[in-house]
């Protein structure tokens, strides 16, 4: 057998036997009007905000407060209709809330326009917010009703990142999420704590560029309706959530404190060549670091609501996983980073949900909310059905291994069969796989140490070690 660095042996071993992650739902609260986020202030309440305009108060006990926390129900277009995305879209709690008591929204107003403004908090009632404290910080004009964007975080570096979609219409006409001067189709970063409504923070990337046309306010572009985005609290990585034309959803992620990427739109829909006119060579764009199609699935998938990684405590199985959903399919989506790449897994569908945006409370539990039901839930983990059992029957013998091995599955199923060498590389891919085992011969494969890895038509994963001597 070859020698390896035990540093590969050990990182290898640790993802060994993994399968799978399953996902349940538990309804926290219900009878929510539109529900499209939810954020907590650094105490035990949930705020979810409501699309007509409004945030109401999930207390810790399960009971909503009779009066919303802040009402602009007027001040927002009416949501609704074909292709109609206005409405209050985002909320974002300042770091020093529970001392400055400053929060920030995201709506489109009845003139068609995105607004980022801050609100403060009644200086008397912790539930209320200060209607009249509105201080508008952007106005940006949409040409079309869709691709708003909508989403609102603060970084660790304590600036404000705020998503823009590119503007609407078929295929991103105006070409806004490759234009550097226009906000459309980008990610923002400003410093909410200086200037007069906000300055642009020296580390912007194309801030002082050179080109007077260039808005400095831009973070990252190329991007076509980055609906949901986050911080993961561990790396600082911000995952970015982007809406895809007609084929494929993305999910895109940046380094901590790293901003410039070209994520491609309207060139590139996720890694595919969409619009080819003006794009330049393909090392401008940074693509995305998962994707799936609208027609892979059992089940119709169309719009990606990004969501979190899961940093919390109740559910160990899922630390580090990327907890995304898919808007039409009602799945709640999984990513994980397996040691070679990131896997991506699917629940099985919830019923008519919508799932439009995730959630963390204080202690980092992780949470979602359907529009169309209204609900709220906490992602849990679930118990392993039978069937999920079954994949823990599989079985390589003789192991270690000489001429030829044989790989036995636990039930009928049609699988795929992958086997990688101690580097990470592919060196066996065998699909369609509907026999209950199947031999293999090592002829083609060199002496050492592999996973074999079985995914069955539900997407379930197991790996197992195999030695080839």
């Amino acid at each position: 057998m070859k020698n390896v660095l035990p540093i590969l042996l050990a990182v290898l071993f640790g993802y060994c036997g993994t399968a799978q992650p399953n996902i349940d739902l538990d309804l926290v609260s219900s009878g929510f009007n539109a529900p499209v986020s939810i954020r907590n202030a650094g105490d035990s309440r949930l705020f979810i905000v409501e699309l007509d305009g409004r945030i109401q108060i999930l207390n810790s006990n399960g009971i909503v407060n009779p009066v919303p926390f802040l009402d602009i129900d007027s001040q927002t277009v009416e949501p609704g209709g074909p292709g109609n995305e206005g409405g209050l879209l985002g909320l974002a709690f300042h770091p020093d809330y529970s001392t400055n008591g400053y929060f920030f929204v995201h709506y489109v107003d009845n003139s068609w326009n995105s607004v980022i403004s801050r609100f403060e908090v009644n200086s008397t009632d912790p539930d209320l917010a200060d209607i009249s404290s509105e201080t508008i910080l952007l106005t940006i004009p949409q040409p079309e009703d869709n691709h708003n964007g909508g989403d609102l975080v603060f970084g660790s570096d304590g600036y404000l990142y705020i998503a823009m979609g590119d503007g609407g219409g078929n295929g991103d006409p105006s070409n806004n999420g490759q234009q550097l001067n226009s906000l459309l189709g980008k990610i923002l970063r400003i410093d909410v704590d200086s200037g007069s409504p906000y300055a642009v923070p020296d580390g912007n990337p194309f801030k002082n560029d050179g080109d007077a046309n260039t808005l400095a306010e831009i973070w990252s572009y190329g991007l076509r309706n980055p609906w949901r985005m986050s911080f993961d609290s561990l790396t600082g990585e911000l995952w970015i959530g982007d809406v895809g034309q007609g084929n494929i959803e993305e999910i895109n992620l940046a380094p901590d404190g790293i901003g410039g990427q070209n994520y491609g739109w309207r060139c590139y829909e996720g890694s595919n060549s969409f619009n080819s006119s003006g794009c330049g060579p393909i090392g401008d764009y940074t693509f995305p670091v998962n994707e799936y199609t609208h027609t892979g699935g059992a089940f119709f998938r169309c719009s990606i609501t990004g969501g979190y990684r899961y940093r919390g405590t109740a559910e160990p199985g899922l630390n580090g996983i990327y907890v995304f959903a898919d808007y039409c399919s009602n799945e709640i989506g999984m990513l994980e980073f397996d040691g070679f790449s990131w896997q991506m897994y699917f629940s099985s569908p919830f019923g008519n949900q919508g799932f439009t945006g995730f959630g963390e409370d204080i202690n980092k539990e992780l949470y979602v909310v359907g529009i169309v039901s209204g609900n709220v839930y906490r992602i849990v983990e679930s118990p392993l059905s039978t069937e999920d059992f079954s994949m823990t029957a599989l079985k390589i013998f003789p192991n270690p291994a000489d001429d030829e091995f044989t790989i036995t599955f636990g039930n009928i199923d049609t699988y795929t069969i992958e086997l990688y060498d101690i580097t990470g590389r592919l060196t066996l891919d065998l699909k369609d796989v509907s026999n209950t085992s199947v031999n293999i011969s090592t002829r083609h494969l060199s002496n050492g140490l592999y996973i074999a890895q079985l995914k069955d038509s539900r997407g379930n994963i197991t790996r197992k070690k195999l030695v080839i001597r």
